[in-house]
């Protein structure tokens, strides 16, 4: 499979003809391996219009839904930004192609640590992974300009809120343990505003102020 082809089409089929404008975002798509970042035997369906397992019970998620979520922050290159959810590291993968510095949280050992393998064997040196509970945000690293959380959860955890820069925005699934709606939530002041995007279905994000294990 020639994957840089698989790539164009990928952009031109699911993203350009579902109104994903943003052509630094587009390029991204363009330019990140999908495939290096799915079990060796799901290469040739990695850039299909779906998500992939990627093993502990987690995905990575539809090329799409990848694509919206980052257009939705509407990042700029000096951007430092907090990822709730490593999974694969295809997702900071995209942001470290756009933003200056990715700081992202995964709670299952073995997925951060092979996305960090991953992400040095392809030289995405400006991703700090962490293994923990990302509904707690990285308090050491805050405040953020931007936060994605790739997992359903019931509500905005609080302590992300806290950790956003004012004027700041949060992209995340918010509803139950099977379906949930795609929000943009704008940190003003002491306030927070919400736009709803769309319908999606997400892993469930587990934690203190997320689902309970199990």
């Amino acid at each position: 499979m020639d994957y840089a082809i698989a790539r164009e089409r990928m952009v031109q089929n699911q993203l350009v003809a579902r109104k994903i404008t943003n052509e630094k975002v587009l390029e991204a798509m363009r330019t990140v391996p999908r495939h290096e970042f799915v079990p060796k035997e799901l290469w040739g369906r990695a850039y299909g219009d779906h998500p992939l397992p990627i093993g502990q019970s987690q995905t990575i998620s539809q090329p799409y839904m990848v694509a919206l979520m980052t257009q939705q922050l509407q990042l700029e290159k000096t951007n430092k930004v907090l990822e709730i959810g490593t999974g694969s590291g295809y997702q900071a993968a995209i942001l470290a192609e756009l933003v200056r510095r990715v700081f992202s949280v995964e709670r299952v050992p073995e997925l951060s640590s092979r996305a960090r393998k991953v992400l040095d064997g392809l030289g995405y040196g400006n991703v700090i992974i962490k293994t923990g509970d990302g509904t707690l945000g990285w308090k050491e690293f805050a405040p953020f300009d931007r936060i994605v959380v790739t997992a359903g959860a019931p509500d905005v955890p609080s302590a992300l809120v806290e950790q956003l820069v004012d004027g700041g925005r949060i992209v995340l699934p918010i509803g139950n343990t099977y379906v949930q709606t795609l929000l943009v939530v704008k940190k003003k002041g002491k306030k927070i505003e919400r736009k709803e995007v769309c319908g999606c279905t997400f892993v469930p994000l587990i934690g203190e102020q997320g689902w309970e294990n199990g």
